[in-house]
């Protein structure tokens, strides 16, 4: 397990999000708020008065958070770039599916880059979206560079993860993130994100950074693709070798250039967990009745590794992020 913290976190402040994102995701036809659900098995083993998990299993017809991002980039994208008549991006399974969902709703063709450990099942839902999908024999990072790549002419990088010269589009994604905590109507004590490239939990941090009082956010990724945790003990943003994880949703190696600042000065701690940690997690939420995959489930397995570590109570609210649903077959 590799840890890290910074007690000065809590007393950094920020600017909000864009108001109007909130309103523009609840004027689509299948906005809804995603459930807040109590677990007390949870709360009762953590030693905490609640434990929450916010449920993205179904959000805006799919089974991930992502599109809460792709969409609203989208939709600010084409107003300053209306001709634009293809969208390519990257992808490790879910933001690919919500870019092409989003394209073949606005009559659009999608590229989507895959890396190859991606299962067959999560590829196969990005064909049916109508997708053209290219699968590179490389990591994750060495499918973004391909994506970006094929951005040329009329096509445009609908991409999550930014680097200098690129982050316009993944601030906007990032932006329309925040609805998702907009929508938690409560003040926690700790919230707990998955985190690939960074970019759910700068908005996470974003989001409670710019209010008070502030609660903890804590950072969780796999040991395999720690490349969060591994810069912020480093001081500075690092490129880590990743490997296959059932966490296939966070095999990211690079952090998000945007998303690092914001991490560095707001995250209050970030930890890493080993695949089986992940694995009993997804067994434990579904057990209350809470579809989540190896991704969204490490948030679980997150505050339970680094439970004493942190500062709670008897009295404390915790609010797990769990980021997508179960897949259908997980042999895939």
């Amino acid at each position: 397990m590799l840890w890290y913290s910074n007690p000065a976190a809590r007393s950094w402040r920020c600017s909000a999000s864009p108001a109007d994102v909130l309103a523009f995701h609840q004027g689509l036809p299948d906005y809804r708020p995603t459930p807040l659900t109590a677990v007390p098995a949870l709360a009762a083993e953590l030693g905490v008065g609640r434990v929450l998990v916010k449920d993205e299993s179904q959000r805006l017809g799919l089974p991930a958070f992502k599109a809460l991002g792709a969409w609203w980039a989208i939709n600010r994208t084409l107003q300053d770039q209306p001709d634009v008549t293809r969208l390519v991006t990257a992808t490790d399974g879910n933001h690919g599916r919500a870019v092409a969902r989003m394209a073949a709703m606005l009559g659009l063709e999608s590229h989507v880059f895959i890396p190859y450990f991606v299962s067959a099942l999560a590829i196969e839902a990005i064909r049916s979206e109508g997708a053209t999908v290219t699968i590179i024999e490389d990591s994750y990072d060495a499918a973004v560079v391909a994506a970006a790549e094929a951005a040329t002419g009329s096509a445009v990088l609908i991409q999550d993860s930014a680097w200098p010269g690129y982050e316009v589009v993944p601030q906007h994604i990032v932006d329309g993130y925040s609805t998702l905590f907009r929508e938690i109507d409560l003040q926690p004590d700790l919230v707990v994100v998955p985190m690939g490239v960074g970019s759910l939990a700068q908005a996470a941090v974003t989001h409670y950074r710019s209010e008070s009082p502030a609660p903890a956010v804590l950072g969780v990724e796999p040991a395999r693709a720690a490349c969060i945790t591994s810069s912020l003990l480093a001081g500075e943003p690092v490129t880590v070798e990743t490997s296959t994880t059932a966490m296939a949703g966070l095999n990211c190696g690079t952090p998000s250039s945007l998303a690092w600042p914001v991490l560095r000065a707001g995250l209050d701690a970030s930890v890493t967990v080993e695949e089986g940690e992940a694995l009993q997690a997804v067994e434990d939420l579904g057990a209350a009745g809470i579809s989540s995959g190896a991704s969204g489930a490490a948030t679980l397995a997150g505050v339970r590794v680094a439970r004493d570590k942190l500062l709670l109570t008897e009295a404390s609210t915790i609010v797990l992020i769990s980021t997508e649903a179960a897949p259908l077959n997980p042999r895939d």
